[in-house]
């Protein structure tokens, strides 16, 4: 059988790609490597409202909805602010995953777990898994194989140009269960957090380019040191340099495409598998396969999230640069019922570029940080 799609993965990007496919009328295969689909948990579990709603299920993942966030610089600099209504929600990954693919079987995609991409040739992936070695012929591969992919590299294609390395442990904490705490001087290349499952435990991490594990060791002992539950993973930053190629699609994290400002991967995940589905539909029809063709799909995203990843870098660029102080004097000027309002009205975990846009025409802001704050703005919205 020759499959009209075949998709790498079965986290978000790939689920979601399965079933859009799988809803066009297209035969769609989706092979995942683990024998379970959600494990292991690679992921801070914290999505924004509108990516749960991007991923179209119900909400019995849901563990806990957020409404606000803390941001503590831990040089005594704090700023809280509340929208009041749910921003974001923890969820149990878990059984967020295993639900997107629930949906994409029962709109007609086949799930082969315990099976492994090991080539391409021509038109046909090759993979070895508790069936043995396959061949598996297809019109199109979609690559949602995550950051540590092996697509990309089969293909002799360039991937994301920096890696960050993500360390998250369960603790008991108490804690106030409607705010995120941020903690942006916790590593000097991202930021700490502590997201509330419960008033009584926490996920509390961090990301790093190098010793992460030594960062986050020092880190979690603010909150007690105690692990329920440890998980790892990886935060690619920068798009790959072409996200199609050899009658393939790229999308999610295998892409590159996660959040600068914040790490998460699922909306720009889900979102782009939805366009690889439009376009793997068209292409069907067309029975054309060839880059010209696929270049649609990059296009369509750069359209819709694009330049959000882009701010999102730049604005990654300059945070790296500032000071633990300079860091700190942010956090402080922040703390200015005017910028709270603007803040609240006008935040999105999703689309970070409206809120930084407004907040540079902010004068109280650019007074309190001074030259380097209307430089660094500068970078971020002009490039």
């Amino acid at each position: 059988m020759v499959w009209d799609v075949v998709v790498v993965g079965a986290g978000p990007a790939g689920s979601a790609a399965a079933r859009a496919c799988a809803e066009e009328g297209l035969s769609t295969l989706c092979i995942e490597e683990h024998g379970t689909i959600g494990h292991p948990v690679q992921c801070a579990g914290l999505l924004s409202a509108s990516a749960l709603a991007e991923c179209d299920v119900s909400k019995r993942s849901v563990l806990n909805e957020v409404t606000g966030a803390r941001m503590v610089s831990g040089l005594g600099g704090e700023l809280l602010f509340d929208a009041g209504v749910t921003k974001a929600y923890v969820v149990d990954r878990c059984l967020l995953d295993r639900e997107m693919a629930e949906r994409a079987a029962e709109a007609g995609a086949e799930f082969r777990l315990k099976t492994g991409a090991c080539g391409v040739q021509g038109a046909s992936l090759l993979t070895r898994g508790v069936r043995g070695r396959e061949e598996i012929p297809f019109r199109l591969l979609i690559a949602a194989d995550g950051p540590r992919g092996s697509v990309a590299r089969m293909l002799g294609l360039r991937r994301a140009g920096v890696y960050l390395a993500g360390v998250q442990a369960e603790v008991p904490y108490t804690m106030d269960p409607r705010y995120v705490e941020l903690h942006p001087n916790a590593s000097p290349d991202f930021f700490g957090w502590a997201i509330p499952v419960s008033r009584t435990r926490a996920r509390v991490g961090l990301c790093a380019r190098e010793h992460a594990g030594d960062h986050f060791a020092r880190f979690v002992a603010r909150y007690g040191g105690t692990s329920l539950h440890l998980v790892s993973g990886v935060i690619p930053l920068g798009v790959m340099p072409r996200t199609y190629g050899h009658r393939t699609l790229f999308v999610g994290d295998a892409a590159g495409l996660a959040k600068p400002t914040s790490g998460g991967g699922v909306y720009t995940g889900v979102r782009s598998a939805k366009h690889a589905a439009a376009v793997a539909a068209a292409c069907v029809a067309r029975g054309t396969f060839d880059d010209e063709s696929l270049r649609e799909y990059e296009r369509r995203w750069k359209e819709d999230f694009g330049r959000e990843l882009d701010t999102g870098m730049r604005a990654l660029r300059v945070r790296q640069r500032m000071t633990p102080e300079e860091i700190d004097r942010l956090c402080r000027a922040l703390n200015d019922e005017d910028l709270i309002a603007t803040i609240v009205e006008h935040g999105d975990m999703d689309r970070p570029g409206a809120l930084l846009r407004r907040l540079a025409l902010k004068p109280a802001l650019a007074r309190a940080m001074g030259i380097l704050f209307a430089s660094g703005v500068r970078q971020i919205l002009t490039g």
